[in-house]
């Protein structure tokens, strides 16, 4: 990347590992890694490579074993968990392979459900949530519920729900992996034109090669170690 670009979160020799009885298994060794305002970066690598496990402490949803791991240069281990919590709610977005939507509500109501939660107006949250489910398409289905939904429906409103407190980073795990390749597409070109409207940073963990390359970034996950990708950098 060039030197005009701000770093945002900053992995320091992150470790993993877990104890049973006598056998450890290390799933992150010592990884580091910095991620940009703005960007979207793809980390690849096959299942059990630790590319999740490495998602997930970014996020504050795991503790590493050893090493630190700073958004705008705080150590979010040193947060209590209440401080925590309020950092996923308000800086943080996720996105899953499996969307997670409330089922008993409706899409206009799962996406300002972070908003609500951070307290802020209802009146205002649901409109936010509804211009926000127009931008990805789906201003005609504000009141239907996740199982009226597509499968390619139900993740652009995960994707707007990611995005209804406007935060500095979106962390996406496998978030085509169960769609067909045109609903892929449609959420990939929605990754890349909602970071560039709200100057958020995308990380996105994924096997899909060809989604990875569409990304300003990749790196490789495996065997808990994290690699430059020859040749993938798109200034």
């Amino acid at each position: 990347m060039t030197q005009t670009k701000q770093v945002l979160l900053q992995v320091n020799h992150v470790s993993k590992h877990y104890h049973d009885g006598e056998v450890t298994t290390h799933v992150l060794k010592d990884v580091n890694l910095e991620v940009y305002k703005g960007e979207q970066l793809a980390i690849v690598g096959s299942s059990g490579s630790g590319k999740s496990t490495l998602l997930h402490l970014m996020g504050t949803l795991d503790t590493p074993s050893d090493g630190k791991v700073l958004l705008d240069g705080a150590d979010i281990y040193q947060l209590s968990a209440a401080k925590q919590a309020k950092l996923r709610n308000e800086d943080l977005g996720f996105i899953y392979q499996f969307h997670h939507l409330l089922p008993e509500f409706s899409a206009i109501e799962n996406v300002a459900m972070p908003a609500f939660i951070q307290g802020k107006d209802k009146q205002q949250s649901l409109q936010n949530a509804k211009v926000l489910l127009e931008r990805v398409g789906l201003g005609h289905r504000l009141q239907h519920i996740p199982a009226q939904l597509s499968g390619g429906e139900r993740q652009r409103v995960a994707i707007a729900r990611a995005l209804i407190n406007q935060p500095k980073l979106v962390l996406a795990d496998e978030p085509t992996g169960n769609l067909d390749a045109t609903s892929g597409e449609t959420v990939y070109q929605l990754i890349r034109e909602l970071a560039q409207q709200f100057g958020t940073a995308f990380v996105v963990v994924t096997h899909d090669h060809k989604l990875a390359a569409k990304m300003d970034r990749q790196l490789t996950m495996k065997d808990g170690v994290l690699q430059v990708a020859a040749g993938n950098i798109n200034e």
